[in-house]
């Protein structure tokens, strides 16, 4: 079992991952017939004149996903009803047959311009399900497909996203597709080689459930099944990145890459996961859900939930019929904004004295709180448990805590305790289990001059490059 959780401990992220991963909150738009149909799957076939948002802002959407301080907008292109938000060449089923802009309309166009002006990367939505094509069903699908994936690559800039639903119903003639995943990647990986293929794709799974939350217990390894294997070892120009839409099992599973999953694993893969959720009850906008929007505390709970449990946040707003995102959600929004950078604002470990007990290292302690996820330090040996220990110099108050591993070189750390000292003795304050890219824990308010984080159980030698120690801001007042 050593020899699996050390080569377990050693699989790394590709580039791509890497930058995926340290974006930690993207926002995804869904927008389209539904929005002024009030449905969340649509109908074969609806008007186009149902769409026609007059106040179209992009610029406000970009703007607002700034400002909740994500780093990407993954634009729905077109969902299961077939009707698309650009001027494509393969089908009329879109914006050109609607009275927005007299036809001539762009959503995505629109979008993209809107998120290089934030400063923002952009990311595509593209359902293989189309209840409308009369050829859905048919080998000439996949085909139709890819042309207007070509179209969503090739138009628009750098895509950082490519976001594949894994929905397979009937289309008109009542016959299901089959999909050709590799086809769709081997587009992808030609035109936009940096972008990650996510959910069905073999870059980014996901985690399993819409609630916002991510498992205590977030491996981005996972074990490869031998029936997968043997099925990329049958094809001689094969990869790990073909046909591994078909998800590793159940992904509602609470341990994905325990070491019960890793014992009789054929091969190991690094395949992160994405939280996704809606800050309303639906996808798309519905004004009855004016009043359910969730609240700003609400969202923090699911950000550290998510961000803090070594997954990206995927956070869906829905703009309304005019086109814009609605009043209510922005306020929600600018709530969790003040409460995040309130609690992240000063990290006490900056200016305390940090200690090692009885372990040399291989590197400046003060990698540790630098601020940069890029350096770390390590011990020279795995001998467990690891105690870093900080003085704070006086007693502080504090009820969070920040951790990140320095992932490009593997996930290793599978336990770790909080401890302070008080009434002369170190008591556990909090504790988890799998840290990787970043660990967020809360716990009941503590004040002590002294803490240390011992590090009880690990795969292999750990690396740390991050250790914070804050105090929470308050909720939001009215």
């Amino acid at each position: 079992m050593d020899s699996v959780l050390r080569e377990a401990a050693h699989v790394c992220p590709s580039e791509r991952q890497v930058a995926w991963q340290e974006l930690e909150f993207t926002v995804f738009i869904h927008f389209g017939m539904n929005t002024f149909t009030g449905r969340e799957w649509g109908l074969r076939n609806e008007d186009p004149a149902h769409f026609n948002p007059a106040e179209l802002d992009a610029g406000q959407w970009a703007r607002t996903a700034k400002m909740a301080g994500a780093k990407l907008l993954i634009m729905v292109a077109k969902h299961h009803d077939g009707f698309c938000l650009w001027q494509t060449k393969y089908t009329d089923y879109s914006v050109k047959q609607s009275p927005w802009k007299e036809g001539n309309g762009d959503v995505i166009a629109e979008v993209a311009a809107a998120c290089r002006e934030q400063g923002i990367k952009l990311g595509i939505y593209m359902s293989p399900w189309d209840i409308s094509s009369p050829i859905y069903g048919t080998d000439f699908y996949n085909e139709h497909f890819i042309n207007q994936l070509r179209e969503l690559l090739t138009q628009y800039g750098e895509i950082s996203e490519v976001w594949f639903d894994g929905a397979c119903g009937e289309g008109p003639n009542g016959k299901r597709q089959l999909y050709d995943w590799t086809g769709y990647y081997q587009v992808v990986r030609e035109l936009q080689p940096d972008a990650v293929i996510a959910i069905m794709g073999p870059d980014v799974r996901w985690v399993g459930t819409e609630s916002g939350y991510g498992r205590e217990t977030e491996w981005s390894v996972i074990p490869i099944s031998a029936s997968f294997l043997d099925k990329l070892n049958s094809n001689p120009n094969a990869s790990i990145a073909d046909g591994i839409f078909d998800p590793p099992g159940d992904l509602m599973e609470p341990y994905l890459g325990s070491r019960e999953k890793l014992q009789d694993a054929a091969a190991l893969m690094w395949y992160p996961s994405e939280v996704d959720v809606s800050i309303r009850p639906g996808w798309f906008y519905h004004d009855n859900e004016d009043s359910l929007v969730k609240s700003p505390e609400k969202l923090v709970d699911i950000y550290f939930s998510s961000v803090g449990r070594n997954s990206v946040l995927l956070l869906n707003l829905p703009p309304d019929k005019r086109g814009l995102i609605h009043e209510n959600d922005i306020k929600s929004l600018e709530g969790m904004t003040t409460i995040l950078e309130g609690t992240f604002k000063t990290n006490l470990a900056q200016t305390a004295k940090i200690s090692i007990v009885s372990k040399a290292g291989t590197s400046d302690i003060m990698n540790m709180v630098d601020e940069d996820n890029k350096t770390f330090w390590q011990p020279n040996q795995k001998n467990l448990p690891l105690i870093i220990e900080f003085d704070f110099g006086t007693e502080k108050f504090f009820d969070c805590l920040k951790l990140q591993e320095n992932f490009r070189n593997g996930q290793r750390v599978e336990n770790f305790i909080l401890e302070i000292w008080q009434d002369g003795n170190w008591q556990k304050t909090a504790e988890g289990t799998t840290i990787g890219y970043q660990r967020l824990l809360r716990f009941e308010p503590a004040k002590a001059r002294k803490a240390r984080l011992v590090i009880s159980a690990a795969r292999d030698i750990p690396e740390i490059s991050t250790i914070g120690f804050y105090k929470t801001a308050g909720p939001i007042s009215e």
